[in-house]
């Protein structure tokens, strides 16, 4: 089969490989499309340590094609955390905290060719009507249900999402879809912020020495009672906290690879700031987000900026290390696709 094979850091080969065979308790899929994200970018480029070759890959669909309790055929979403299913935290229903765990594409072979193999028990069918251009960012979505569950948002409640890239834009809409009120956007990029109003965001606001005074006005002069931080670095996450009302929430959910910041820890324990953590997603979270996309509670056409074919993944990863143009979320198609 094909697969694109990272062999080393800035080093990937678009070659054939041995077709992988289901073991007890996997499942084989054919994959027809597969999401490229700023994690396989970071994989890529050695800043986040694999054994190599690995084949990457980890927000994919397809069809089964062999092993599992589902019909050779049935059209599938890949849930690529994989847990032991014996340790403490999977026992204690924490089964995306498994320290014997891992993410296919990561730590095992995955999407990023014509055929993977994952755990039956990570297999979730997708319905006729969510089709492969858009799928492949419902495994970004969970993580965003995740957190947004552990948050426990109230309804009139105010957030304030500050970030509008992918994940960015899609906790505006499951903000607004828990009945938070105002949600409002932040992020530079006009075109970003008209996006967020199109997908539900009550306001936007470009970040400049008035933010504060805005989020006030908005907010009847208390702040956000949580505060999304999607970006990604530490000088934003202390602007969240200035962000937040007394009482309030903070998620971070940017992944930080900084070490060393300035923070306004005072304002954090004056506030009585609770920082709410979550990493991953949870197996009921999958069936949910596939319900809300196809309901249309949650609109992901607009995120697609581009649709790549998969033997041009290189094409992929240099436009996503670029940031050119309006580029968002980039799903890569498999050129030999049977699936609607």
């Amino acid at each position: 089969m094909k697969a694109m094979v990272l062999t080393g850091a800035g080093e990937a080969e678009f070659r054939d490989i041995e077709k992988p065979e289901p073991g007890p308790g996997e499942t084989l899929v054919r994959v027809t499309s597969t999401g490229i994200c700023g994690t396989d970018l970071k994989i890529y480029q050695g800043g986040i340590p694999v054994d190599y070759p690995r084949v990457m890959g980890h927000e994919s669909v397809g069809v089964v094609e062999a092993g599992g309790p589902l019909a050779p055929g049935t059209r599938v979403i890949i849930d690529p955390a994989y847990s032991c299913g014996a340790c403490y935290n999977c026992r204690d229903n924490q089964e995306h905290l498994c320290p014997n765990g891992g993410l296919i594409g990561r730590d095992i072979n995955g999407g990023f060719a014509d055929y993977m193999v994952a755990p039956s028990s990570n297999v979730y069918e997708l319905p006729d009507d969510v089709g492969d251009d858009i799928a492949p960012l419902i495994q970004p979505m969970t993580t965003c249900l995740h957190a947004q569950r552990k948050c426990n948002i109230k309804p009139g409640e105010a957030v304030i999402v500050m970030g509008l890239g992918v994940t960015g834009m899609m906790h505006v809409q499951l903000a607004k879809a828990h009945g938070a009120y105002p949600v409002i956007g932040i992020t530079r990029s006009q075109w970003k912020l008209d996006m967020a109003l199109e997908l539900g965001a009550d306001f936007t606001i470009a970040p400049g020495e008035d933010t504060k005074e805005k989020v006030l006005e908005l907010t009847n002069g208390r702040g956000a009672d949580l505060v999304i931080e999607s970006v990604g670095q530490l000088p934003v996450l202390g602007q969240a906290i200035d962000l937040a009302r007394i009482g309030g929430r903070i998620l971070p959910f940017g992944i930080y690879t900084q070490r060393e910041a300035n923070l306004p820890f005072y304002d954090l324990y004056f506030k009585e700031l609770n920082v709410i953590n979550a990493r991953v997603a949870k197996a009921e979270d999958f069936p949910a987000c596939v319900d809300f996309v196809q309901r249309g509670v949650v609109d992901l056409a607009p995120i697609i900026s581009n649709t790549i074919k998969f033997e041009n993944m290189d094409e992929a990863l240099e436009l996503l290390d670029s940031g050119g143009g309006r580029t968002m979320k980039i799903i890569l198609n498999h050129s030999d696709s049977k699936a609607a």
